[in-house]
């Protein structure tokens, strides 16, 4: 075959090629289209809490004082209840409870010469369990998605502590005793707290304050409690 002939089948071949790579191009452009999404469908990340699908009900944990389950029914967009029941965070009243020591020694009981000091104490169980109605306010100017509320409710508190105390006798002789202390008490809370919903997941986070007063066991005693948690929404 002459060489001009090979050199023109040679362009012939290399054209094809080049113009079937073309269409394929085409066809890829077309099977993979670009989805254009409106700006307002973008920013819905986490679709709860939209006003026209309430109540909704949220059900999680509470890391703090208590630590707790967590029960949230949003009535409205701007009422809510919340009950939270656990265990207290015992350590952080350890002080208190040295400090009731002596309110439940029996003076009255001991002879003459004789005292009663405290040694130490074990908290056997500590549970708190509370209800508060909840009013909530939108604070989205200072961040998408973030809820404020305030709140009042009341708790209750059941204690079962064991004590351990030195006994001084006469003639210098002591004596090591324990004896058990269980107690309820309950009292008002007033809370204030962050709500935030902006998760791709059905999710809302809460950071809160609480103070609770004694209206019972030890009345005009007031406590700083609070926590951070999670709940699931439905």
């Amino acid at each position: 075959m002459p060489a001009l002939q090979r050199f023109a089948l040679i362009i012939c071949f290399l054209s094809a090629v080049a113009f079937q790579a073309q269409s394929q191009r085409h066809v890829v452009k077309k099977n993979f289209k670009h989805i254009r999404i409106s700006k307002g469908k973008a920013r819905v990340v986490c679709p709860i809490f939209e006003e026209s699908k309430y109540p909704y009900q949220g059900i999680g944990i509470k890391l703090g004082d208590p630590f707790a389950l967590t029960y949230k029914f949003y009535a409205h967009k701007n009422f809510a209840i919340a009950i939270d029941g656990g265990t207290a965070a015992s350590g952080l009243y350890n002080q208190y409870h040295r400090g009731n020591f002596e309110k439940f020694t029996n003076a009255d009981t001991l002879g003459e010469r004789q005292s009663i000091s405290y040694l130490s104490h074990l908290v056997k169980s500590e549970w708190v369990l509370e209800g508060k109605f909840l009013y909530q306010q939108n604070a989205t100017k200072l961040l998408k998605g973030l809820q404020w509320y305030i709140g009042a409710g009341w708790q209750w508190r059941t204690l079962s502590i064991e004590y351990e105390y030195l006994l001084d006798l006469r003639f210098n002789e002591t004596e090591i005793g324990r004896f058990d202390v269980n107690n309820l008490t309950m009292g008002p809370t007033g809370v204030l707290g962050f709500e935030y919903a902006y998760f791709q997941l059905p999710i809302s986070a809460f950071i809160e304050i609480e103070m609770y007063a004694d209206v019972l066991e030890d009345p005009g005693w007031t406590r700083f409690q609070g926590g951070i948690g999670l709940r699931v929404v439905f």
